[in-house]
């Protein structure tokens, strides 16, 4: 399974290029970001290097179902408590087997 994953990062662009790209994507009726991964992506192309562009992948987040009082973002230290507990458990069941 494959999945695009978009950088964000910090490009310093020097102020004619800049006006460039700003025109362009003016006419263009594009991003400012748009016309530059496009042109990169042209430029990388012209230089042999193959250029996969997929398409975004969509995430479509769905309700969890869960009971009212359950914390997604705890799940885990849920799971750590039941673990612990059934430790506990076994080991007093343990304790009292061999007494």
């Amino acid at each position: 399974m494959c999945y695009d994953v978009a950088m964000r990062t910090t490009l310093t662009i020097d102020d004619d290029l800049a006006g460039i790209l700003q025109k362009k994507a003016s006419q263009q009726g594009h991003s400012f970001k748009a016309v530059v991964n496009d042109l990169l992506r042209a430029g990388i192309a012209a230089s042999g290097e193959a250029v996969h562009h997929r398409k975004p992948l969509k995430v479509v987040g769905r309700p969890l179902g869960l009971k009212p009082g359950y914390d997604p973002d705890k799940l885990n230290q849920l799971v750590d408590e039941l673990a612990g507990e059934d430790y506990l458990r076994k080991a007093a069941q343990n304790d009292s087997a061999r007494h």
